[in-house]
């Protein structure tokens, strides 16, 4: 008898036995094998800056990076599959700047290009921004938009980021470093252990370690099949097409409208816009992704879907009363509650109490007695 937790064990073991095929053969799994090929052919460098392998010490750390990183099959496959939908836009954003290329891998190794990462600090998105730090550098954080989750936006930023870092410290070693733990903790260090040699810092573990997790993947990105990797262009996953527009919005607008509007689905808005949060984007002017070709047409259907909802299909402002719940206020108009908490904005708990005023958009006739 195949038990939930069974199946879903055997649906995982399928899978990184095929992507563990697919990223190596079998002797290359083996790190103590001659094929597998630790240490790259020429001197190993970070943004043009030489990383010193003579130094027992760094030696040691880069080589345990490698191992953790090369090691980590599944993971690197994704940074693999994931680079060609992400990379090259940072590789042009870089040189348009002046900027080494090296630094698009620091993406990577802050979030594997994923646009919904969280770390345990709360720093989020793409480039790992805390919420002070991003506003600093002009992305939106609030309860409506997170802009860190939007690749865009928080590529510039984190490029003037760096750009700002590295005139502040003078080497890209140290400003990766600053990105890791913050520039006012790495030029504390710095003061009170006289020394400005990245190499020669006494850092928190994490830090210690991240310039050279990025060192790896550098590596690894750089030459795939030499440490067992195996892609063919069909393996990589394509760049998102989309197409660009403004949106103004006078009142807070459902995102399903717009959706509609892109004759595309609420989940790939979501998708393209991963920086807007819930369920509507709010008041004032927007710029966002729809769809390659969804934008022709798409003015006048955004149009008349909203002119459809607010006007036509009429909304009713329900006042709770003592003994309401959601669950009964639900009941009543036959809509589901989740509905109600997300026209209203509530709150995980979903509490109501007496006096509050529910924007409801029925889907039968408004019960008696109930306040306007």
């Amino acid at each position: 008898m195949h038990t939930p937790y069974k199946s879903t064990l055997l649906f995982l073991l399928l899978f990184l036995v095929a992507v563990n095929a697919a990223a190596a053969p079998l002797d290359q799994l083996n790190l103590n094998s001659p094929a597998f090929l630790l240490m790259p052919p020429g001197p190993v460098t970070f943004c043009g800056e030489r990383v010193p392998l003579e130094i027992q010490d760094v030696k040691e750390r880069f080589e345990r990076e490698m191992l953790i990183s090369a090691g980590d099959r599944v993971q690197a496959f994704l940074w693999l599959k994931r680079s060609r939908r992400y990379l090259p836009y940072i590789e042009q954003a870089l040189k348009e700047n002046g900027m080494p290329d090296d630094l698009k891998y620091i993406i990577i190794a802050e979030s594997a290009l994923k646009p919904n990462a969280v770390s345990h600090k709360g720093a989020v998105g793409y480039w790992q921004f805390i919420p002070e730090t991003g506003k600093n550098y002009g992305l939106t954080v609030n309860g409506n938009k997170d802009e860190r989750r939007n690749f865009f936006t928080s590529t510039q930023a984190a490029l003037n980021y760096l750009k700002n870092l590295h005139g502040m410290l003078g080497s890209w070693t140290l400003a990766a470093a600053a990105y890791n733990m913050g520039e006012e903790g790495l030029l504390a260090e710095m003061h009170e252990q006289e020394t400005v040699d990245f190499y020669n810092l006494y850092l928190y573990n994490e830090t210690q370690r991240y310039l050279f997790r990025i060192i790896a993947i550098k590596l690894i990105m750089q030459d795939p099949a030499r440490y067992g990797f195996k892609l063919t262009d069909k393996d990589y996953y394509p760049p998102i097409a989309f197409d660009r527009i403004a949106i103004g919005c006078t009142k807070d607008i459902p995102i399903k409208l717009i959706a509609k509007a892109a004759k595309t689905s609420f989940k790939e808005i979501k998708d393209l816009n991963p920086e807007i949060r819930g369920y509507f984007l709010p008041k004032g002017d927007h710029t966002i992704l729809i769809p390659k070709g969804a934008s022709e047409g798409f003015a006048d259907r955004y149009e008349n879907l909203v002119n459809n909802f607010f006007y036509d299909q009429g909304k009713h402002v329900y006042v709770v009363k003592k003994g309401d719940t959601l669950y009964s206020i639900a009941k009543m108009f036959d809509i589901p509650m989740l509905s109600i908490s997300i026209w209203n904005k509530l709150d995980k708990k979903l509490r109501v109490r007496p006096g509050d005023r529910l924007v409801i958009y029925p889907k039968k006739a408004e019960p008696e007695a109930n306040g306007m």
